[in-house]
C-alpha cells in the first residue's frame, strides 16, 4: 500500500512510518520542520524511522533538510519539506504519488502556546486540514486517518469520557480546532463520500516525545538537578498512553479502513489508567533514582483537571488493545532518554 504520512517527522509520525516501512509499505512524509522545538529532533526522528543510523552532521536547516531529504530517499521512502497551509505545494505531491489512504498527524500541538498564537493554529489545524479534503476530493483519495485529540472533552464532568459525549464547550484554542477538524471532517465524508477516521489520542508519551511535554521535560530537568515547574496542587490527572499501543490504534484503524466503505467514526485512543501529577513525579523519580526539585505554580489557563478515555468503542469497532502500564512506559522512556 501507499500511505501519506504528514507530520511524520515528529513523535508518533516517526514511529508509525517506521513500522509501516517494516511492514513493506511506501510511504510519503511531509512535514514542514517548524521552529515549535528544535528542527534537529525532528530530523533525528527522520532517520531514525528509516533505520538509517548513519552520523548526520548538522550545519544551516535548509540545507540540513535537503541533505536529509537526498539521503532517506528510497524506493519505499519518499520525504517532503513541504507546509500543510500550501495547497499548491501539497498538490505537487498528490500529483507525483498514487496515494492508497492518508494519516493526517501533522498540527500545531499544544494548549498554552494556542492561548498565544490563536490565529496561527487556526491556520495550520483548520486550513490546513481542508487542504488535504479539498486535494483528497480532485484526486479522489478515499481513505483519511485524522488526529484529534482528547483536549477537545474540555473540563468534561462525566468520567470516563466517551465519544458520545458532548463536545461543543472547549477551553482552548487547540482544542477548538481539534473539533472543528471532526466537524470539517463529517461535511467531506458526506459529500464526498471520503471514509474517515477521527483519533482522539490521550497524552502520548515515549521514546522520541516532544521535549517540551511533561514526562520529557521532568525527566531531563530532574537529570541535570534543575528545577521543575510543577502546575498546581498535583491532583490533575491524564490518561497517559503508551506510543506503540497508539501505533497499534492507527494501524488497527487503518486495516478497518481498507476493509469498510461508508465509514465515519470518532475514536478514544487511551489507556483508561489516570495517573496524577504527583504520581507521575514520583515513578519518574523513582526509576531515574533521583529527585525533583520543585518550583510550585498555579494552574495554566487551558489546562484541563483530569483525562480518563473509554476506550470500549475502540476495542470493539478496532480490536485496540493497550499493553503498556504506566510504570513499564515510564521505564523505557527512561531508558531511551539515557541512551539518546
Amino acid at each position: 500500500m501507499n500511505y501519506l504520512v504528514t507530520g511524520g517527522s515528529g513523535f508518533i509520525g516517526s514511529h508509525l512510518i517506521e513500522q509501516l516501512l517494516t511492514e513493506g509499505h511506501s510511504v510519503i512524509n511531509i512535514d514542514n520542520f517548524d521552529d515549535f522545538y528544535d528542527y534537529r529532533i525532528k530530523i533525528k526522528n527522520t532517520l531514525d524511522s528509516v533505520q538509517h543510523f548513519s552520523d548526520f552532521q548538522f550545519s544551516e536547516k535548509t540545507e540540513d533538510i535537503h541533505n536529509l531529504i537526498s539521503l532517506t530517499r528510497s524506493d519505499l521512502y519518499t520525504l517532503y519539506y513541504q507546509d500543510i497551509r500550501d495547497k499548491n505545494g501539497l498538490e505537487e505531491v498528490f500529483k507525483n504519488h498514487k496515494i492508497d489512504l492518508i494519516i493526517h498527524l501533522a498540527a500545531l500541538a499544544g494548549v498554552r502556546p494556542s492561548i498565544e498564537r490563536p490565529l496561527e493554529y487556526e491556520e495550520v489545524n483548520i486550513r490546513g486540514t481542508q487542504n488535504l479534503w479539498e486535494l483528497c476530493q480532485i484526486y479522489n483519495i478515499k481513505k483519511f486517518i485524522c488526529a484529534s485529540s482528547s483536549s477537545v472533552y474540555g473540563n468534561n464532568q462525566k468520567i470516563p469520557f466517551s465519544e458520545s459525549d458532548p463536545v461543543d464547550q472547549p477551553i482552548s484554542p487547540y482544542a477548538a480546532t481539534k473539533r472543528s477538524g471532526e466537524i470539517l471532517g463529517h461535511v467531506y465524508h458526506h459529500l464526498y463520500h471520503i471514509d474517515m477516521i477521527h483519533l482522539r489520542f490521550f497524552t502520548v508519551y515515549g521514546p522520541r516525545q516532544r521535549p517540551d511535554l511533561a514526562i520529557h521535560k521532568f525527566t531531563a530537568l530532574i537529570s541535570e538537578y534543575k528545577e521543575i515547574p510543577f502546575y498546581g496542587d498535583g491532583t490533575t490527572a491524564r490518561d497517559y498512553t503508551y506510543i506503540d499501543d497508539i501505533i497499534d490504534g492507527i494501524r488497527k484503524s487503518i486495516i478497518y479502513l481498507e476493509k469498510h466503505s461508508k465509514v465515519y467514526e470518532i475514536l478514544n485512543l487511551g489507556e483508561s489508567e489516570v495517573i496524577t501529577l504527583e504520581k507521575m513525579l514520583s515513578v519518574i523519580e523513582n526509576t531515574l533514582g533521583k529527585s525533583a526539585i520543585r518550583k510550585n505554580l498555579p494552574l495554566q489557563p487551558g489546562d484541563v483537571q483530569k483525562t480518563n478515555a473509554d476506550i470500549t468503542k475502540a476495542r470493539t469497532l478496532i480490536g485496540y488493545k493497550p499493553a503498556t502500564n504506566f510504570q513499564n512506559g515510564i521505564k523505557k522512556f527512561v531508558e531511551w532518554f539515557l541512551r539518546k
